[in-house]
């Protein structure tokens, strides 16, 4: 049994790619999402299939746990993990430091790194908007979960340099998500739009400059151009969390970046610009909720 801890946009697509190949998936998922789910998954884009998924509410005992998750529900979701044997738990999510707070509620947890592309089109709804791969750590741990997913529809590699990959996307995110979030826009206009890519060019020199304080070596302004060319049509998951009026993940993306920036002694404005931004347009949002819900709605 492969299950879905967190059958959002990316956890729904990789969890009905994994069944297409003919693996027993279980999707955890809860609100509307849930229900929908427990009606069917419906997956557009480079595919097109509608699936009877089983969807429930509580994660349950399984050989191997696809981890999908927001980074900020990490700790909360990791709790209930606790609760049942979930195998591998595999997590692809965004951001850095995510597998640390993993770690301390399950016994196998495994940091890989995704490029596939997913929108939640609907509630039940997927778009599958972009082919990726999955890349794991080339260890015992890696190995086995490789193992595991080897007959699945879904691009594998095990890698021996899982960390920079992490950062990489980190770095790469901390360019895409913003300004697609604040701007509004799809990932191909950051490099259509000259002025987006102005803004692009400083975050991505940052984010270069930590990498190499750190001891990697990466062109982050060429790896930005070729993610967004490669994602051009894509909604980034920031953009889409700021459309539902819903918190981002750019406190694990940018703000860790800003944090370490700092740690170093390194120029961060770029990043503490874009990030300021997002953080008062989620503010924004969640004052606008309350208001709402405080709203009599008797004359």
């Amino acid at each position: 049994m492969i299950q879905i801890m967190g059958a959002g946009a990316l956890g729904s697509l990789l969890g009905a790619l994994i069944q297409l190949s003919g693996y027993d998936v279980v999707f955890v998922a809860r609100g509307k999402q849930l229900e929908a789910l427990k009606k069917g998954l419906v997956v557009s884009g480079l595919i097109k299939a509608e699936l009877k998924v089983k969807a429930v509410e509580k994660p349950c005992n399984a050989e191997l746990t696809l981890f999908t998750v927001k980074a900020y529900e990490t700790e909360e979701a990791g709790k209930v993990l606790s609760k049942v044997d979930p195998g591998i738990v595999l997590t692809v999510q965004n951001g850095i430091g995510v597998e640390n707070i993993l770690r301390k509620y399950v016994k196998k947890s495994l940091r890989g790194v995704t490029s596939y592309g997913a929108n939640l089109l609907d509630f039940g709804h997927v778009v599958y908007a972009g082919e990726g791969s999955i890349y794991l750590p080339n260890t015992e741990l890696g190995r086995e979960a490789f193992r595991i997913l080897k007959d699945s529809k879904l691009n594998m590699e095990l890698v021996n340099d899982i960390e920079f990959r992490i950062w990489a996307k980190a770095v790469v995110n901390s360019v895409i998500n913003p300004l697609t979030a604040i701007c509004r826009v799809r990932n191909g206009r950051i490099v259509e739009n000259e002025h987006i890519w102005s803004l692009a060019l400083q975050i991505a020199k940052e984010g270069e400059e930590l990498m190499r304080k750190i001891g990697y070596e990466i062109d982050a302004v060429s790896e930005v151009r070729r993610v967004t060319l490669l994602t051009a049509k894509n909604r980034s998951s920031m953009l889409q969390d700021l459309e539902k009026g819903e918190r981002t993940e750019i406190d694990y993306i940018n703000r860790v970046i800003i944090e370490k920036c700092k740690e170093l002694g390194l120029n961060c404005s770029a990043n503490e610009f874009v990030y300021k931004i997002v953080k008062g347009i989620e503010n924004e949002l969640s004052l606008c909720s309350d208001n709402l819900g405080n709203t009599d709605s008797g004359a």
